[in-house]
């Protein structure tokens, strides 16, 4: 490439510009590695330009390509932490439920008259094939695989049953959820 009389290599941008690039860089994105990438990213683009054309002030251009990839790089950092951030809260909301629910937790509610009478009359009022299933399942301790030979079914129609049992017991017990989670999904 030629610029008036005189020959432009890769090498000789290098030279001249690549220092000036790297400490721009650095000084935005605060990573010596990020900061070399784009120092070099900035010269290669700038080179396949200036084989196609002349430009007026090499510098500003040089730098505002520099700029422009400093900004993608944060922007794309800045995505990265807001994503890092909303899992982080998402955990911290999770534990501060598992803290709830287990301050709300009282053992004597667990095993108390009332729960066990909600828990025998929602059990009653179920399709007897349901009541069985989840009887077998959550008394019995049988496997979904037992249960369905058992009851001459796939296991995917004893997850069925379970499932709309559980989703009953869990409305009728709703005032009572650390009971529920402990006796039908810890055991």
């Amino acid at each position: 490439m030629e610029t008036g009389s005189e020959q432009i290599h890769i090498s000789d941008l290098y030279k001249l510009h690549y220092k000036r690039i790297y400490l721009f860089a650095k000084s935005y994105v605060h990573d010596k590695w990020i900061a070399e990438d784009i120092a070099s990213e900035t010269i290669m683009a700038y080179w396949e330009i200036i084989k196609q054309k002349e430009i007026e002030h090499p510098l500003t251009f040089l730098f505002s390509i520099a700029r422009n990839k400093s900004i993608d790089h944060l922007r794309k950092e800045l995505t990265r932490r807001e994503t890092v951030t909303a899992l982080s809260e998402i955990g911290i909301r999770e534990l501060n439920t598992r803290i709830s629910t287990l301050e709300a937790c009282e053992p004597d509610v667990l095993y108390s008259n009332e729960v066990m009478e909600i828990m025998k009359e929602t059990l009653a009022s179920l399709p007897e094939t349901t009541r069985k299933v989840f009887e077998m399942s959550r008394f019995g301790n049988l496997s979904k695989k037992d249960i369905a030979e058992t009851m001459n079914m796939t296991p995917k129609g004893v997850e069925y049953h379970l499932s709309k049992a559980l989703k009953s017991l869990r409305i009728a017990l709703k005032d009572y959820l650390p009971a529920f989670l402990f006796f039908f999904f810890f055991q």
